[in-house]
């Protein structure tokens, strides 16, 4: 019988947070930390020092004989370099140290990260900084320190340092429209962040026999199998015996280092299932996401299980996302998206609701920009995902008062008596008042919203940096209104029902999915942005720019470097499939073809002279012949298109769009074609029955 697991006892066991930091720090060092978390101020040295030499002794009583900076680069993953504790005693023996200044900086190479232009090749050098918000945690034998990461001139490289402006951002302006409610305790306010993540786990033998898999992250090439996903079978199915054990460990292991993770079951495609945890404060929820993913793929490899988590993994079927959940809390755990009971609340609650409806709405090109990505545009309006469309649902009856304010007429609460709509007599709104609208990019679901379009592989700080920071655009612009208002509630009625008038369009209830609320969409002037070359262009807009760099977020050149990061990983990630493609479809697929048709023209030849009939062969031959002459013509055809590929960045990006991508998809219906001609013994690799129905 298996050890019962103390959930309780193990849970963030292996993590450096407050409650290890009041036991094992003296009290003064503790408020020190405290301090600097709750103001912003820098560490002294010597609080730095007790807390590195606490952290040290609690890490190596866990095992741990290394440390490493642990940040977020460009890359969209995680870096860490590992340095151990040894210091030489000069005698032959070592001691294990730690100082404060090891803890609070370090040096990594940075020449070989993506910097966008921020620094030349030979300027190599960048720095991490502990990141005092976010706990370190022992990991493989090593002390986990989180930090950010910059260049030598200051730039930031890494992803952690603008989320932790942008969450600043958002708490100030938060802060300033609490006070005019009247709330003097709250001193900051949080954006809190649950990011469900979808996966695929294949057995880790079929894997290593796909080249696309291994190079790319999801398949090239693969007919559909007999059986797809049409019963709906899978979904929320019971869990087989070899991925629940995956699961256990997975939760084991993120439980030990302090990541909530709440939920876990099958998704819709088979091989693909989810995981999804409790909310926590943005930055937290980065970090664990980040986590997430790493030791999934680490879990999967001791279970001889692979985790895809490429957002397109298996064409026909459904790809994966990432359900970014946002809202905005105070240091109380006060939810500011919850409707409240009273009308002061509600009053309160209709402010930062339409601050969010306003902001969404005037910075909709930013928000698709930052789930823009060669692998999300295969999932983005493929009728399992939303559409490229950005647009927010409310549900029945917040939709009903929204236009009540908007047309300034009565508004009907259901069952109930007519209550005229003002600021001091709105009812009580209820939450979950209406069905989810899975088809919606930005969904309402009670006291959030959940922002639907992220692909599952892209890290979520981006997505989260855009809505910290309109939401705090749209709220200084309210606070600086009614701060001045001499007659708050009338200003506040104004204020409120002219800013939904003007940015209502963004508002939506009915199917994403459909062609009519595509032209909707274009008659009400929101913008479809239907692929990652048309998108990207339009994150660089000077109303972006203007916006990040006013409140501080990004500089310029920051925001700039981003935009060519992001345009050069598009590029280069077509660029190697398309390879991949080539090199699998001429010493693989081609190959395996010939053979095969060489196969039968032999059975022929020897049932000729028997006089036996050959016309199954025959026809087989003649349907092998079309579709090898087509898939030889079609590799030519994507070399040529290769060739040509433009040397400036966003040309080269339209092009691969324009024509790049068709040549592979061309190239791909005849050799799919040719895996359902040929004789499964001849195929080179696994097919999507093997993969899916393992």
């Amino acid at each position: 019988m298996s050890e019962i697991l103390n959930v309780p006892e193990i849970f963030g066991s292996d993590v450096f947070n407050e409650a290890t930091m009041k036991q094992r720090l003296p009290e003064h060092i503790y408020k020190g930390w405290k301090n600097c978390v709750a103001s912003g101020v820098q560490l002294p040295l010597d609080v730095a020092n007790e807390i590195a030499e606490a952290m040290k002794i609690w890490a190596t009583e866990k095992g741990a004989t290394h440390y490493t900076h642990w940040f977020q680069p460009m890359t969209g993953i995680t870096a860490e370099k590992h340095d151990s504790f040894i210091t030489p005693t000069g005698d032959g023996r070592v001691i294990m140290e730690f100082s404060g200044k090891e803890l609070v900086r370090g040096e990594p190479d940075a020449s070989s990260f993506p910097s966008g232009g921020l620094r030349a090749t030979f300027e190599a050098r960048g720095y991490t900084a502990w990141d005092p918000t976010s706990s370190a945690f022992v990991k493989d034998g090593s002390l986990y320190i989180p930090t950010c990461f910059f260049s030598y001139t200051g730039n930031a490289l890494d992803k952690k340092t603008p989320l932790l402006r942008s969450m600043d951002e958002v708490s100030r302006e938060a802060v300033r429209i609490l006070r005019l409610f009247g709330d003097t305790e709250t001193r900051r306010v949080s954006a809190s962040v649950g990011a469900e993540q979808e996966y695929f786990l294949l057995p880790k033998d079929l894997y290593a026999q796909r080249e696309d898999l291994r190079l790319t992250g999801r398949t090239l090439f693969g007919a559909m199998a007999p059986k797809g996903q049409e019963l709906d079978d899978h979904y929320f199915g019971t869990i087989r015996t070899r991925v629940s054990s995956f699961m256990q460990d997975l939760d084991e292991q993120l439980w030990r280092l302090g990541v909530l993770s709440k939920t876990k079951h099958n998704e819709v495609a088979p091989c693909q299932h989810e995981l999804a945890p409790i909310y926590t404060d943005a930055n937290t929820a980065c970090d664990d996401n980040q986590l997430i993913m790493a030791i999934m793929k680490k879990c999967a490899a001791k279970h001889n299980l692979v985790c895809l988590l490429h957002e397109k993994p298996f064409a026909g079927v459904n790809g994966s996302g990432k359900h970014n959940n946002w809202s905005l809390s105070t240091d109380a755990g006060k939810n500011l998206f919850s409707p409240g009971k009273t009308p002061s609340q509600n009053a309160q609650f209709l402010v930062f609701l339409t601050a969010f409806i306003a902001g969404v709405d005037e910075y909709q090109d930013f928000l698709r920009c930052t789930v823009a990505s060669a692998g999300n545009d295969h999932r983005l309006g493929a009728n399992e995902a939303p559409p490229a469309i950005v647009s927010i649902f409310l549900g029945d009856e917040l939709s009903a008062i929204i236009q009540s304010l908007i047309d300034g007429t009565n508004y009907v609460e259901p069952e109930k008596s007519m209550l005229r709509i003002g600021v001091d007599v709105l009812p009580a709104i209820p939450q979950d008042t209406t069905d989810r609208n899975r088809t919606s990019p930005l969904a309402f679901t009670g006291n959030k919203f959940e922002f639907r379009m992220l692909g599952s592989s892209q890290s979520i700080a981006g997505p989260n940096i855009a809505l910290n920071t309109i939401m705090a655009e749209e709220l200084g612009k309210f606070a600086d209104v009614l701060e001045q208002a001499e007659d708050f509630d009338t200003t506040l009625q104004k204020l409120i029902s002219q800013t939904l008038k003007e940015h209502s369009r963004i508002i939506f209830g009915g199917n994403g999915y459909s062609e009519e609320w595509k032209q909707e969409a274009a008659r009400r002037g929101l913008s479809n942005l239907s692929s990652t070359a048309e998108a990207l262009p339009t994150y660089v807009s000077q109303k972006n720019i203007d916006l990040v760099t006013r409140r501080g977020i990004f500089t310029e050149t920051e925001f700039r470097a981003r935009y060519a990061i992001h345009l050069d990983s598009y590029n280069k990630i077509v660029h190697i499939e398309a390879k991949t493609m080539l090199d699998m479809a001429t010493n693989q697929i081609l190959p395996a073809a010939l053979h095969y048709t060489r196969s039968l023209c032999e059975g022929v030849s020897a049932k000729k002279a028997i006089g036996a009939s050959c016309r199954a062969e025959s026809g087989l031959i003649r349907e092998l012949s079309a579709h090898t002459d087509g898939l030889y013509d079609r590799v030519d055809g994507l070399k040529a298109a290769l060739e040509a590929v433009p040397a400036d960045a966003e040309a080269a990006a339209n092009y691969y769009r324009g024509t790049v991508i068709p040549a592979m998809d061309a190239l791909r219906a005849d050799a799919d074609v040719l895996e359902t001609l040929t004789d499964k013994s001849y195929w080179p690799y696994p097919t999507y029955a093997d993969l899916l129905f393992y």
